[in-house]
């Protein structure tokens, strides 16, 4: 038998293979517990029986707190919502005594606040647009006017928030309302210079992250990088960290690390300490919204 072309339109048809995976719903299930035998069988079992697909799995036991933590990335039905996977999830999350909860695709929404150094916000909006930073930026909020420019080049709304001495419960107002306005997900403190209230600090708890500019503990008040090269460091750092009420003191995310040596004056030891900040924080950025970041107590477990 001759087979002869056509135009026949099956060969536009998708492959089966690529519409399988159109049509999945992709999802990630985060839990935390007393380590104990049969979670994990649990926790499979119930995804099989449901017709996902497990696509990425990590988790940690930790021998010294007997805890267990587990992240596990899985695709399946259209039908299923994270509401409807807790709901189902619920009787071995009581079994268990789990601290749990399921999330789908949808892209946190950030809101960036920053003063006069603007490093790490140029960097956020970088890898924002090129698609890798996990979250979406939706607005820029400053105590100056300083990158308005900057902001707004990038289509992002820039709000000017004056702090001062007897405007600063006004001002910490105004971001909650920003964050209720725009939906937001996840404030982060790119270099913002202000120190948070006890009260927002409780009402941001968990869903705020601040970049550090030393690798903790370090050099804490005015002219960290002019005290580091007074004491001839070797290393200058960044940590980036969950705000809390307890200054510089909330749990770790990510810190990177660069050698120096004595040949840094002041001025490259900041630009140096710069690329520090600007790395750690999108890592932890991106960590959060991507949610492999688990709080333990006052420590994190993140799985990269």
């Amino acid at each position: 038998m001759t087979l002869v072309a056509t135009d026949s339109p099956v060969s536009t048809l998708p492959k089966p293979e690529l519409l399988k995976e159109e049509q999945a719903q992709k999802f990630v299930l985060t839990l935390s517990c007393v380590e104990r035998a049969g979670i994990v069988q649990a926790v499979t079992t119930f995804l099989y029986e449901r017709g996902f697909n497990i696509e990425e799995h990590q988790q940690f036991d930790d021998g010294l707190r007997q805890t267990l933590h587990l992240r596990t990335a899985f695709s399946g039905p259209l039908s299923y919502s994270p509401e409807r996977l807790e709901e189902e999830f619920n009787a071995i999350a009581e079994r268990f005594e789990m601290k749990f909860s399921f999330h789908d695709k949808t892209k946190k929404r950030v809101l960036v606040m920053v003063s006069k150094f603007g490093h790490c916000l140029n960097d956020l909006i970088f890898r924002w647009r090129g698609g890798s930073l996990g979250g979406d930026l939706v607005v820029v909020a400053s105590n100056h006017e300083t990158h308005r420019a900057m902001a707004e080049a990038a289509g992002l709304p820039f709000v000017y928030l004056p702090v001062t001495p007897d405007t600063k419960a006004e001002a910490e107002q105004k971001l909650l309302d920003l964050v209720e306005e725009y939906n937001v997900d996840l404030v982060v403190l790119a270099r913002y210079m202000q120190v948070l209230s006890d009260d927002l600090c409780r009402a941001l708890e968990g869903r705020a992250i601040n970049i550090h500019h030393s690798f903790l503990p370090g050099f804490k008040g005015a002219r960290p990088y002019h005290q580091a090269y007074d004491r001839g460091v070797k290393l200058v750092g960044a940590t980036a960290h969950y705000v809390t009420a307890d200054l510089d003191e909330g749990p770790i995310i990510e810190q990177e690390v660069i050698r120096v040596d004595h040949s840094y004056g002041p001025t490259t030891l900041s630009t140096v300490g710069q690329d520090a900040e600007a790395l750690a924080l999108s890592r932890a950025v991106r960590w959060h919204c991507e949610h492999r970041v688990l709080l333990d107590q006052t420590s994190t477990v993140v799985f990269r």
